[in-house]
């Protein structure tokens, strides 16, 4: 414990142990940070109206599943945001339990109006962008009827390989038992760890400007990932050659493979049923320029090696598991890593997000 002497009385003053907690402030920037979301999710709403207007066919959300998961992960951030201003006030007046006063001003420090804004701009952007995302998937078919590149991405992937199927190579590397089911969790979790991953990004990153950079940063993803399937249209390896995963024993992938295919039979039967939507597209593979997003902003952010760590790994499992199950061919996740560049490069240009050296303010 130390202590000060008072200059009227002479008593001695206890002052807490420890450092005093510093200002948790950290302003979003310039609007420029906030509207890059929406700008992006306006852009590819434009794009989806536009696809699905030339396929003669209503734009929606399918299923309401836009609808459902915004509804979740907004949920998830109010759950992290009450989170963030426990333990942060808690640390600030080195108790268990914080008093009012403490949780009062870490949530005006971190959680203004403008912050709460800027939050809500970027996952509101984010899902209105995966929606229009879906509608141009979805109507892929119909727009380019009888096209489809199966044939010569298999036969790239032999030229990568030297003459042999990549698939069949990791399916005698790693087994087709027990490694299917391990890849096939990863692969279907990636539904799960994406939103978790964005929310945890926005409450949590020490400069709320890194948050909304790798926000517009996924979203991009969406939009060049709709106009790579229009460019190269293919269904992957487990539909134009399925004999090659005939031995892969039954799992999460391979139902939801099933469940997939019989919804494009549906929505090619009847493109204006209400509800009918596909999803099947190969060129190229979101799941690996998503996670190779979070992986390589991660490092831009200044995030932990820990974290940094295990999204490469992430990465790099999901990356396998795309070919071993037969979703898509290695030149779709060679795209993919295209995209995700391309899409770090043009988040970057929107926002004009720079990451300041530790120790430095935060600016306007």
């Amino acid at each position: 414990m130390t202590t000060t002497t008072s200059p009227r009385a002479g008593a001695a003053e206890p002052l807490p142990d420890g450092p005093i907690a510093p200002p948790s402030t950290r302003e979003p920037g310039s609007w420029r940070n906030i509207v890059a979301g929406p700008l992006v999710a306006l852009v590819t709403v434009v794009a989806g109206l536009l696809a699905t207007h030339e396929a003669g066919v209503s734009f929606g959300d399918p299923d309401h599943v836009g609808a459902r998961r915004l509804g979740l992960v907004c949920a998830l951030v109010a759950v992290l945001v009450v989170l963030d201003v426990v333990v942060r006030g808690a640390r600030r007046a080195h108790r268990i339990r914080p008093s009012l006063d403490a949780l009062r001003s870490v949530r005006r420090e971190r959680w203004t109006a403008r912050q709460g804004l800027a939050v809500a701009s970027a996952l509101v952007g984010f899902y209105v962008t995966y929606v229009a995302y879906r509608n141009i998937k979805s109507v892929i078919p119909l727009l380019r009827p009888g096209d489809l590149f199966d044939r010569q991405l298999a036969d790239a992937d032999r030229s990568l390989f030297f003459g042999h199927d990549p698939s069949q190579l990791l399916h005698s590397a790693l087994g087709t038992q027990i490694s299917t089911q391990v890849l096939s969790s990863v692969y279907v979790a990636f539904v799960f760890i994406l939103p978790v991953m964005l929310a945890v990004a926005l409450v949590f990153s020490p400069d709320l400007r890194g948050g909304l950079f790798y926000a517009t940063a996924l979203s991009i993803n969406w939009g060049i990932g709709a106009a790579s399937y229009l460019l190269i249209p293919a269904r992957g390896p487990i539909y134009y050659v399925p004999e090659h995963f005939a031995a892969l024993p039954s799992s999460h992938a391979s139902y939801l493979q099933g469940v997939l295919l019989d919804q494009r039979r549906e929505f090619l039967h009847d493109p204006s049923a209400p509800g009918a939507a596909q999803n099947i597209a190969a060129f190229a593979s979101l799941h690996c320029s998503m996670l190779l997003t979070a992986a390589i902003a991660a490092h831009v952010l200044g995030l932990g090696r820990r974290l940094k760590t295990g999204l490469w790994v992430l990465a790099a499992v999901s990356a396998t598991a795309t070919v071993h199950l037969g979703w898509h061919y290695v030149v779709d996740d060679l795209a993919g890593i295209a995209i995700a560049l391309a899409a770090l490069g043009i988040a970057r240009l929107l926002t004009g997000f720079r990451r300041r050296p530790a120790g430095v303010g935060s600016a306007s």
